[in-house]
């Protein structure tokens, strides 16, 4: 009986070694290169599946892993085509209207790879693949050709299969209807039960110090995708069709699916850096930008709607308006939101918390309320006017409700509860961007899933949520920390702009916090929170308290200066879950914000990515006593050249912020 098991067994592995050497020498093997070398790109046909492999200065980061495509049709897109494919330099430039940089070069190497179907139909599926000097991409495209027009695709997985057992820093959520907020998990990968959905980015540091964020770029037309380990091998997951688990994706040909991206080094703050995901995106199909206006804005939902005892007659209308118009002009605060009051929309619904009802209208503001005096007025200050939806109550009067806003002169809005990223969601998203940017109306989406770089294909996309933010701390008897914070930037900062409700300027030690719906509570240090604008990338930073909150605190001058959209980022110093310090430039001014974990700490920070010259510093710092007064800063004035090297001094759960001026 063990005998006849033992023969079985060689039996087999002499089949499979056969087939992998059949593979190995009897099939062609496809490499591309990075321009400086550093990053290869292998793939072949290996036991009938293409494979790829991803080499990291001469050392394999991803060993070689399959793609899987699974087709209603049968398809089995597991023949190289005999056409040997050619390699294409890409080498150019473009600006971006928003984002972290504003020149970008885009420089890779393409090469495209035919894939045949087995079953002998003709049908082609072209394997495009891009190696930058700081990621590797690829994409599945399907071209015109002969007696094929359409297809089902019931799964697409293409496994990552990482060497070693690396540290993994992700996001698990319970399913694909996800608001995707929640807390990080940092665990090794060999400890990650099948079937956990991980969110993307997620971000996988090696033992060897090097440093690989998995995401996807260009999601358009297609579902949403995450990682999951299935049988112990990390794959990709597609979000499935409503109503239904086999379906994935349903599409007209041509057509083409994101890309799958690997961002790739050994220094962590070189993912931060990253222009990848708009790199991979089509260039802006918006014709006239010039009415985009990147900036702060005011969001008084989260406050709970605070005005001063003397306003006559608060509530949605005109003077609570005008409160808040008036404090965004005199603030250098772009736009002011209208959202609710009483837990009842600014517009007519009569559903319950929040839902729309039958007879919800977003044409009709609730009574008392003029929108188009709000925005005359608004428009006056200079201040620009924005409102909140439920999606629901928007999609299905989309035409006539742009059309209603743009007449009374909005500028924005935030569109809510989205929840999910599935193909039929992803298509009712980009119809948003594409319909809006016609009325001149710039989108946040809220309860949505990461950016995939669309901002430069449609940049009245300012920002999107999906991250657990301090919106929580309006409810939640835990409140964020700045160990949560510090996940950020490593994880769904990687993906672009990420709005994260800040601004609240009531600190209070650990002990004496609880839940406020009005007034929240915070805890952390002031200066970590001025931090959080600069190294959180947001389109459209929120200044979330009410205005008394602000008026005449340290470092609110500091919020009227930051910008949001930036000429250039550099990361001079970084280090997963404990520190990093992002500079951002602006024109010729250099701001860098720096953060801590739970943990005080000194750091010593170069400052050699400043141009030559000698810089002005303003200095916002952690005063001695933020254990007992965490709204305590320390401000000073000092001067720095690039050749200078500063010492940092944060406290627990701190920060700091420094703008460099040149002189």
């Amino acid at each position: 009986m063990i005998t006849g098991r033992l023969k079985f067994i060689s039996a087999s592995l002499f089949f499979l070694c056969l087939c992998l050497s059949l593979n190995l020498y009897g099939q062609n093997e496809y490499t591309l290169s990075s321009p400086n070398g550093s990053l290869i790109f292998r793939c072949k046909i290996q036991c009938n599946l293409p494979v790829y492999q991803v080499m990291y200065k001469g050392k394999p980061l991803i060993d070689y892993s399959a793609l899987h495509l699974e087709y209603r049709e049968g398809m089995d897109f597991s023949i190289l085509s005999s056409k040997k494919p050619g390699v294409k330099e890409i080498d150019d430039t473009y600006a971006l209207i928003v984002g972290k940089a504003k020149n970008i070069r885009n420089r890779c190497r393409e090469t495209v790879i035919e894939l045949k179907d087995r079953h002998g139909t003709g049908r082609i599926l072209q394997w495009v693949v891009r190696a930058y000097n700081d990621a590797v991409a690829f994409r599945f495209q399907y071209p015109m050709q002969e007696k094929w027009d359409s297809y089902t695709l019931t799964d697409e997985r293409c496994d990552f299969n990482i060497t070693g057992n690396p540290i993994v820093h992700t996001l698990f959520l319970p399913n694909f209807t996800s608001s995707h907020e929640g807390v990080y998990t940092t665990i090794p990968l060999n400890d990650v039960k099948n079937d956990a959905l991980m969110d993307m980015p997620t971000l996988f540091e090696t033992s060897g110090g090097n440093f690989i964020a998995i995401t996807e770029a260009a999601l358009i037309d297609y579902a949403g995708m995450y990682l999951i380990k299935k049988n112990g091998v990390l794959t990709s997951q597609l979000s499935p069709l409503p109503g239904q688990i086999d379906v994935k994706v349903k599409a007209k040909i041509p057509h083409r699916s994101p890309w799958r991206v690997m961002m790739i080094s050994d220094r962590v703050g070189a993912l931060v850096e990253s222009n990848i995901l708009t790199n991979l995106n089509d260039s802006c199909k918006i014709q006239d930008v010039s009415w985009i206006r990147p900036g702060k804005t005011t969001f008084p939902w989260w406050n709970g709607n605070v005005v001063p005892d003397t306003l006559n007659a608060p509530g949605n209308n005109f003077v609570t308006n005008q409160y808040y118009i008036d404090f965004c002009a005199a603030n250098h605060i772009e736009y002011h939101s209208v959202v609710e009051y009483g837990l009842h929309e600014w517009y007519t619904n009569d559903g319950v918390s929040f839902m729309p009802g039958k007879h919800v209208d977003v044409t009709k503001p609730v009574p008392g309320l003029d929108m188009k005096e709000i925005c005359d007025y608004a428009k006056k200050k200079g201040v620009g006017v924005r409102v909140w939806v439920h999606w629901k109550a928007l999609y299905p009067q989309l035409d006539t409700a742009f059309a209603v806003f743009e007449r009374w002169g909005l500028s924005g809005m935030m569109v809510d509860f989205m929840d999910r990223d599935d193909q039929e969601m992803v298509n009712m998203q980009i119809e948003i961007l594409q319909k809006a940017a016609a009325h001149h109306l710039h989108i946040q989406f809220h309860g949505a899933y990461k950016p995939t770089g669309l901002q430069r294909v449609y940049p009245n996309e300012y920002t999107r949520e999906g991250t657990l933010n301090y919106e929580n701390n309006k409810w939640s008897a835990k409140p964020l920390d700045a160990d949560h914070d510090l996940n950020m930037p490593f994880t769904r900062g990687l993906a672009g702009s990420t709005d994260y409700h800040l601004g609240g300027f009531r600190a209070v030690p650990t002990a004496q916090f609880r839940a406020q719906y009005t007034r929240p509570l915070m805890i952390g240090t002031r200066c970590h929170m001025l931090a959080m604008y600069v190294v959180l990338e947001n389109t459209l930073g929120m200044v979330c308290d009410y205005p008394d909150a602000y008026l005449g605190q340290p470092g609110f001058d500091f919020l009227q200066q930051v910008p949001t959209v930036w000429d250039e980022t550099k990361v001079p110093a970084a280090k997963v879950g404990e520190y990093i310090a992002v500079a951002r430039r602006k024109n010729d001014d250099w701001f860098m914000g720096i953060l801590t974990n739970h943990a005080a700490r000194t750091l010593r920070v170069s400052l050699n990515f400043l141009p030559p010259g000698t810089y002005k510093a303003e200095i916002y710092s952690d005063a001695p006593d933020t254990d007992q007064n965490p709204n305590h800063l320390v401000q000073e004035r000092r001067e720095y050249n690039p050749t200078d090297s500063i010492d940092v001094a944060i406290a627990a759960g701190g920060g700091q912020v420094i703008r460099f001026t040149k002189k």
